[in-house]
This record gives C-alpha cells, structure tokens and sequence, in this order.
C-alpha cells in the first residue's frame, strides 16, 4: 500500500512538472527610430532549459485580435514550431528544422550589461540589415524575442539598422509556465503555412474565377454571372462591406489568352445606380436607350457623360490584354520565355466611401472578336491600416467614353475632333473642398500617325478656366515583351509590343491621373476635355477612353 502510495505521489509530481514548469519570464520593449511602440503590448518570452515560448502581452491576456502567432523554438535541436491561429476556430503549425543551424554570426569582444547580466555582442547581415544581437549565458539558458540568434545564450536585446531595438525590461522566474499543447492534425508545410497567415490579414471578395469574356453567339448568362455584347461583358453583383477608416481596397485581375492573339482595351467597372438610368438599361435593352452625347460633330455618343438623370460608369481599372499570353506560348524565340499569365492590381480606395456597404454590379469588358477570347479571373481584397491616404467622401461619376459595349453599337470615343471635344454639367448640392478629378486616359487607333502612337495634349477646363494640360504618354512598352508570345516582329527589329503608346502598354494597367480643381462651390459647373484627335487614315480612325470621377470632401 505504501509503495502504491509513493508511485501515486510520484506520478503526480510527473503530471505537474509536464503542466508548469519553472521558467523565466523575460519582457521586451520595442523602439522605432527613437520612439517606443506597442507599449501596451510588449514581447514576453517564457525561456526553460528546454524550449522558448516567444508570445505577446496580449495575446496572454486573450485580448489579441485574430491573426496572432507564438513560436516554440528547441535550440538544443535546431527546431522551431510557428503556431497561428488564424481565427477563434482555426490554428495552424508548421515545423522549420533548418532555419537557425543556418544563422551565422560574427562573435565581437564588446560586452555590455543588461538588466545587471553581461552580454556579449554579436553581428549578422540578413537581407541587408545589419543586427547585432546581445546575448547572455550565465543564465544558461536559451532563448529570447525572436528566433534569431537563439543557439548563443539569452537573447536580451536585438538592434537591427539602429533604428528598430527590441530590449528586455524585466526577468523574473515563474513556476506558472504551461507549455503549449501541440496538435499534429494542424501541421502544415512551410509554404502552405506562410500562404495562409497571409491571406488571413486581409479580405478577399472573389468575383470572377477563369471566367471567359469573349465574342460568341453561345455566351449566355447564369443565375450569378450576366453576359452581354455576345460575351465580351461579363456582370456579377457584389456587396462591398462597410469600410473603416484607413481600408486599403484593390483590384486585381488575372487574364490568359484562350484564342485572341491580339491587344485588347479592357475595363473593370461598377454600375452606379443612383439615378433613374443606368448602364444597365443600356445593356439589357439597347445602347441607344442610354442619354445621348452631341457636340457638333455629327455623331451620338451613348452613355458617356453624367445628366441629372444618369451616372455613367465608374471605371476601377482600365487594362490592356498582351498580344496572346498563353495561347500562343508555343511560338518560339530564342531566349524568350513567356509568361504564362499577366496579373494586374490597382489600388482604388479613393472610392471607399462610394463603395462602402453598397451593392454594386461589377464588370469586365475585354473588346474582342473572337469565339476563344479572354479567360479572367477577378478579385477585390481589402487590407486594413492605420494611416489614412484617401480621404474622400465626395464621389461623383462625371464621364467615361470607353465604349464599353463596342461589341453592341456602342460608338467611339471620336468626339475629339471638335472643338468642344467631351463637356460635361453637373451640380455639386454642397462646397466641395480639395476637389480632385481622378482622370484616366488613353489614345488609340491609326496606324503609324493615329492617336495610339502621337503623343497628344490633354487639356482640363473647369467652368471654362484651364486647370491642366498633359501629354499622357508610355515608354516604358518595351518591359512587357515577355508577356507578348504572338506580337509582330518588325524588319527594325522591334516589336509591336515594343512601341511606345499614348498612355498604355501592351500586358499593363493604365492608372489615373490626378488633377488637383481646388475648391467648389455649391452649385452648377461645367468639366471639359479638350484633345487634338487626329483625322482618319483610309479605314483607321483615333479615338480616346477618357474616364473622370471627382472627388472631394
């Protein structure tokens, strides 16, 4: 009975020790560029002759917000756990075996003292900073904020480019330790692990996935995604969330050749419907049911300027599809290798407040005739900072002659080659302070004198005084040659691709220009675009996708 007794006791002790272990606790605060930061949240460290536990204050505390992680790192073995918990239901772990037998140091003789222990300096380059890391060993124990450096002591301080020092405040020992509980159900490899806490930081809205945007008599809708213009636009009806202070929003958009060799104008939009007529009408039931535009040339544009009763569309990115991304990969040239797809993104948080907890159809126009197209893929993320960059809470849609439905009637943007060029009225219904018109612009048609290749001055108008006047110009063309398989060779040896362009490349984003109005009064205005179009060469003619949106407070 005695000895059953002992074994019991014996146990116990077992069980306790595995539970809490003697370990000391060590706080480190954090300086930026001489200030402190996260005060409130320090780094704490819980170091035992086995393991190190780097974790926060708060996440202590269970007052961290989701994402937040803790490592465990063995310096004995070489090994560190990183464990997430990406929400309150989900956690990840990933195991790095090689991480520190990798780190190389340079062990000085400068000595200082920390908190009344003596320690040692030691120097290491990683990714181009320079850190020099203090550590102690008279406490013969490992350990510190971070895993760096781990393998020569306790870790008390880590200066990286003598602007951002994490140093330890306060260590004491604590019998309360519990080491965390491991589960191998969430282990995942490093790069799923990486990809994951990455994609927890922020919202993604999918909108489109390999959708195809092309020209073809078997287009048709679904119960989510609406099709028009035989194809070449694709609508989906997304909700945006209400928007905080400071959320950074962006487009971001895939694309691939699935027949269409060529470049091609391509826009994501939104379908303001604010007002009695909207672009929606124009798609369901004719683009001439939409407001028309006249200035004298002879021509009616539809669709293209804002009247009291219709909002023209709200352009988020304009893009340019390369020559035959991944279709024509197979044409071969000697060290060329092509990329596979292009990727766009741009950032559109000046809309914020437009776009914030509406509902909105979205859009995609790729203009194109062929059966094979485009296939797309379309995303919306929304990342959350600090620091406020876009301010805005006045949008208004004013123009966008990009003829959206090109491959329904829709006409050209041509009425440049008046003297009125594009002109629109509206009313502000309060002062606007700090107006900016958030202006896009790019030239096309002709050949080698057609508007795509001159470049041409842009000139701005706002109640018949000039703001600005730019020549919207591209050099830059040539940098996206490995995005165009099927481009023509010349005998100069350039490529098509090659040339530069009036404010677009072949495979790139276009992205506004800013145009600072000042401020306006309450009350009706006039905005004008005035751009010298060239005349057409035999069956070429040039014409401009201008699209302006104001902005102000």
């Amino acid at each position: 009975m005695k000895r059953f007794f002992l074994l019991l006791v014996f146990l116990s002790f077992l069980f306790s020790n595995a539970q809490h272990k003697t370990a000391y606790k060590i706080s480190f605060s954090k300086i930026y560029n001489g200030n402190p930061i996260d005060t409130e949240n320090p780094i704490i460290t819980f170091a035992t002759t086995e393991q190190c536990l780097i974790t926060t204050h708060n996440i202590q505390t269970q007052k961290a917000d989701f994402p937040f992680e803790r490592t465990i790192v063995y310096p004995k073995s070489g090994e560190f756990v990183k464990m997430n918990n990406l929400s309150k239901d989900k956690t990840i772990s990933t195991k790095d075996t090689a991480s520190l037998a990798k780190q190389e140091f340079k062990i000085t003789d400068e000595f200082k003292s920390i908190l009344g222990y003596k320690c040692r300096k030691a120097e290491t380059v990683i990714n181009s900073n320079h850190i020099d890391i203090w550590y102690t060993t008279q406490l013969h124990i490992n350990g510190g904020p971070s895993v760096l450096g781990q393998t020569l002591g306790l870790v008390l301080e880590i200066n990286r480019n003598n602007n951002y020092i994490i140093t330890a405040e306060k260590i004491e020992k604590t019998k309360n330790f519990t080491p965390l509980q491991l589960d191998e159900k969430q282990f995942v490899d490093i790069l799923t692990y990486n990809d994951l806490v990455w994609k927890s930081r922020f919202k993604i809205i999918p909108v489109f996935e390999e959708e195809l945007v092309r020209f073809s008599d078997e287009a048709r809708s679904s119960d989510s995604i609406l099709r028009f213009a035989n194809g070449t636009i694709i609508l989906k009806k997304i909700r945006f969330p209400e928007f905080k202070k400071g959320d950074q929003i962006f487009v971001e958009l895939k694309e691939q050749s699935n027949g269409d060799a060529y470049d091609r104008t391509g826009s994501v939009f939104i379908i303001p419907q604010d007002k009695p007529i909207s672009f929606l009408n124009g798609l369901q039931e004719g683009a001439k049911t939409l407001p028309i535009y006249t200035n004298g040339n002879g021509k009616e544009y539809q669709g293209v300027v804002a009247t009291p009763e219709y909002s023209p569309l709200i352009e988020l990115m304009r893009f340019f599809t390369p020559f035959g991304i991944h279709q024509y990969n197979h044409i071969r040239l000697k060290n060329k290798e092509w990329y596979d797809a292009v990727s766009y993104r741009e950032e559109v948080s000046e809309l914020r407040s437009f776009l914030s907890g509406k509902e909105f159809w979205v859009g995609c126009f790729i203009g194109n005739y062929d059966k094979g197209g485009h296939k797309i893929s379309l995303n919306i993320s929304i990342h959350h900072e600090e620091t406020e960059v876009f301010n805005y809470d006045t949008v208004i849609p004013l123009f966008n002659t990009t003829n959206v439905m090109e491959m329904a009637g829709q006409e050209y943007g041509t009425m440049f080659n008046s003297e009125k060029g594009l002109l629109v009225s509206f009313r502000t219904h309060t002062k606007i302070e700090n107006a900016v018109l958030r202006y896009t612009v790019t030239g096309h048609g002709g050949w080698e004198n057609g508007d795509e290749f001159v470049p041409k001055a842009n000139t701005i108008y706002l109640d018949g005084q000039k703001i600005q006047t730019l020549i919207p110009w591209r050099q830059d063309c040539g940098s996206y040659r490995l995005f165009n398989p099927a481009s023509g060779n010349f005998a100069n040896g350039l490529s098509s691709s090659d040339y530069s362009r009036s404010n677009w490349c072949p495979g790139t984003v276009t992205y506004p220009f800013y145009i600072f109005l000042g401020n306006l009064s309450e009350g009706e205005h006039t905005l004008q675009v005035q751009i010298p179009q060239g005349e057409p060469e035999g069956g070429s003619f040039s014409a401009w996708n201008v699209s302006g949106v104001l902005l102000g407070n």
